[in-house]
């Protein structure tokens, strides 16, 4: 079980001439069985989403196209910074990970889950997220 967020690359097939594909077969390369499929598109300059953590629920973060900053904070009290550019890189978060993503107007990005999706399981204040993982004293 990984604790702390991480990087790490899907295979790209093709070339310039014909185009890229890339592949997330959930059985040989991600952290996890796939059980939901999510994204986002069009979120405006400035608008800072994510803002939460999970009890359960990891995820693999993806850019499509464009740009997303992914600022995390994890269940050790360590804190993390990571550009999204390129469609064959996947971002791993863990369950009680806090994150929060800007997004350049042109990013797509797409999520990963190994849940289906239950608000409970969603930690929406920061100060609630501080006091479970028992860390009240970092910023």
């Amino acid at each position: 079980m990984n604790l702390k967020p991480y990087t790490f690359q899907y295979p790209v097939h093709g070339d310039q001439q014909e185009g890229f594909l890339f592949v997330a077969n959930s059985v040989e390369l991600n952290p996890f069985e796939i059980k939901r499929v999510f994204w986002t598109k069009e979120t405006p300059m400035g608008v800072i989403r994510g803002r939460h953590a999970h009890y359960t629920t990891e995820l693999v973060l993806i850019a499509i196209s464009g740009k997303i900053m992914v600022k995390t904070f994890d269940k050790m009290g360590n804190y993390g910074c990571f550009e999204l550019d390129n469609p064959a890189i996947g971002l791993y978060l863990p369950s009680m990970c806090w994150h929060e993503m800007t997004y350049t107007e042109d990013a797509v990005q797409l999520a990963l889950a190994n849940s289906v999706y239950d608000e409970s399981d969603y930690i929406r204040d920061i100060n609630t997220f501080r006091k479970l993982i028992d860390i009240t004293h970092v910023k």
